[in-house]
């Protein structure tokens, strides 16, 4: 086994262990929340929740397989009150297995049809907080010091000219892994996605934990090609790196993000006066202040001019519930590290 295969399975054995990390203790005031967001989104939202409340908020930085290990391994004596950016395939798993506490929101009323719909669909368990569509970027300096081909669908990433030359998240740790391997499962047939993936991971030269480390690495110049959302790979972009993104040419997935109450978390009034400011303008305007693109669920929230928009890129009709359950999540999981991580080189 190559240093990177290793480094990449210690990498993700320690991401499930993460969980068992001790929270802080929260005050009776304080409402705790497993943010997957990034560091600096989780702050702001975090100072944002405060200066407009009053409360405290203590925030515990998670990926989304850490927060589905942390619920259940709690689930008898839940320590965070809010799963937030929970992607709904997650969150719909949990509420199945009883773990999420319903809630409508008042602002229900000012999201977009789509976010009111997957809410009243998922009774009231998860509420949309933004969507965001599947891709991929790439370095366009690397890609052509490298004199390697212009990567414009799914199918080419396959190609033996990318060989070490691609990064993505580990779907055991991230949402965004795990919706780009459904993703592909639904495009192309089960079996002939997993052949795929199978004839990708030759090109793979490190699964993360994060599912936007792969495209800060093709910023950076440290991988070629990274798979990701659009929305993370625009801000690489921005931020001045040859970054430039794609939306395959196959069509693509996209991902739901919501956030949900932890059902029997110690502060559910706390609990549900977050989810009242993450589902209102000034909560989801908080992603414009930290260059986040994403396209928020509230139609009065403020939208990033330079966020990606779906009417732009061809979406697959998507099938959210799939893989959604924890069934289906762990049949998913078991065939990928079987078919695809453990595949030779």
């Amino acid at each position: 086994m190559g240093v990177v295969r290793r480094i990449g399975r210690v990498a993700r054995c320690a991401a499930f262990a993460a969980f068992a990390m001790v929270a802080p203790t929260a005050l009776a005031d304080e409402v705790t929340v497993l943010c997957n967001f990034e560091v600096d989104w989780c702050e702001a939202l975090k100072a944002a929740y405060e200066k407009t409340t009053g409360d405290k908020a203590v925030f515990i930085r998670r990926t989304d397989g850490e927060s589905l290990a942390q619920i259940r391994a709690e689930k008898s004596n839940p320590r965070a009150d809010v799963y937030h950016a929970a992607e709904s395939a997650s969150a719909k798993a949990l509420a199945a297995e009883g773990l999420l506490e319903a809630y409508k929101s008042p602002h229900i009323a000012e999201l977009h049809d789509w976010a009111q719909r997957i809410a009243e669909e998922n009774n009231y368990f998860q509420t949309p907080i933004y969507t965001g569509v599947l891709g991929f970027g790439y370095n366009t300096e690397l890609l052509a010091k490298k004199k390697l081909p212009e990567p414009k669908c799914w199918k080419d990433l396959a190609n033996p000219a990318y060989k070490d030359e691609i990064q993505m998240a580990h779907p055991g740790s991230s949402g965004t892994a795990f919706n780009m391997v459904s993703t592909i499962l639904q495009l192309m047939g089960e079996d002939e996605g997993f052949k795929f993936l199978a004839a990708m991971n030759k090109n793979v030269n490190q699964y993360t934990r994060s599912g936007s480390a792969g495209i800060r690495a093709a910023g950076k110049g440290e991988t070629t090609i990274g798979i990701t959302f659009l929305h993370d790979s625009v801000a690489q972009t921005v931020q001045g790196y040859p970054v430039k993104t794609v939306s395959p040419c196959e069509g693509t997935g996209y991902e739901i993000i919501s956030s949900a109450i932890i059902k029997g978390g110690p502060n559910p009034q706390g609990a549900r006066k977050w989810m009242d400011f993450v589902l209102s303008p000034a909560g989801q305007s908080v992603a414009v202040t930290v260059n986040k693109f994403q396209i928020p669920s509230n139609k009065n929230a403020q939208v990033h001019p330079m966020a990606p928009k779906p009417s732009e890129v061809k979406l697959i009709k998507l099938d959210l519930d799939k893989y959604g359950s924890k069934q289906g999540r762990e049949h998913l999981l078991s065939r990928w590290e079987n078919e695809v991580f453990k595949a030779p080189k």
